[in-house]
């Protein structure tokens, strides 16, 4: 286990690695948000024991430094983080994986940069935020006509922090983000970690009304330049709905779908086992592939 700070533009990030330095190609794990800590991920140390897995906790949240500049919360300014860091880390061959927004930053730096990657994995994460909010409100009107109206009422007045509010939302998170009866103790230090301030400024006060820097973000045209091999993963349950996800695929020219099928947004904490044979099998093939 190792652990540090590096110097990004606007602040320094924490990192935290597991695993042998010199055993397989190295795991790189960008977590969602925006403004969420890592730890929610910490079911993907179970792959150190073949690799080293690397997480950070994106600048403004969790054990990274909390500048209270609102500019530096932007798209660009993460993936410019993501050089820095790759860069700091010494990172010459790696996997990237990504979840939610930690994907949609993941296939950005792809885009922009173009960078040497073995494979990416891409884990509940839309390519059109736009297609998101259509589909979380296709989820949203499944639920009681009372949340439905909870949710109206509260947005005509902009009271999102109102308790009801917020109990429509965790009645949704419990449905389509995380199904575990209790939730994980990564999750419950990642909401611990959480900076509201950024998921408010980019995303919006929850995940179906999306009024924020990056409501109008959609890369699905630009899919086809993502040349990496990619592994897309999401859950039957998912607010990342699977039709979003086989969408993506078809048009990533190398890459594949797997949905499981009791998992919702956080799948590789629901089947766990299941999950980390998926990446280990994952993992083998690409390596194959390069002799590596």
């Amino acid at each position: 286990m190792a652990e540090g700070l590096i110097e990004v533009p606007g602040g320094r990030v924490w990192w935290r690695s597991a695993g042998d330095e010199h055993e397989g190609v190295p795991l790189l794990c960008l977590h969602g948000g925006p403004g969420f800590a890592h730890d929610y991920l910490d079911s993907l140390e179970d792959l150190a024991n073949r690799r080293r897995v690397i997480f950070y906790d994106q600048l403004g949240c969790g054990r990274s430094d909390r500048p209270s500049d609102t500019s530096l919360w932007t798209l660009e300014r993460f993936v410019e983080e993501l050089v820095t860091l790759r860069s700091a880390l010494e990172l010459e061959r790696l996997h990237l994986f990504g979840s939610s927004w930690g994907g949609m930053l993941a296939m950005q730096y792809i885009l922009d940069h173009q960078p040497p990657l073995e494979s990416l994995i891409i884990a509940s994460s839309p390519a059109s935020i736009p297609r998101w909010e259509r589909d979380t409100r296709t989820l949203l009107s499944r639920m009681s006509q009372k949340d439905q109206d909870i949710v109206a009422r509260h947005e005509d007045h902009s009271w999102f922090g109102c308790l009801e509010y917020q109990a429509v939302m965790l009645t949704f998170y419990k449905r389509h983000v995380c199904r575990m009866d209790p939730w994980p103790e990564g999750l419950e230090r990642s909401f611990e970690g959480l900076n509201p301030e950024i998921y408010m400024q980019m995303q919006g006060p929850s995940e179906f009304t999306i009024v924020g820097s990056f409501k109008d973000w959609d890369i699905t045209e630009r899919l086809p330049e993502i040349r990496v091999p990619t592994l897309l993963t999401g859950g039957r349950h998912d607010e990342c709905l699977p039709e979003h996800l086989e969408d993506m695929s078809s048009r990533l020219p190398d890459s594949r779908v797997k949905i499981f099928e009791e998992g919702s947004h956080l799948h590789f904490q629901e089947e766990r086992a299941a999950y980390m044979e998926t990446l280990n099998d994952w993992f083998e093939e690409i390596e194959a592939r390069s002799g590596s």
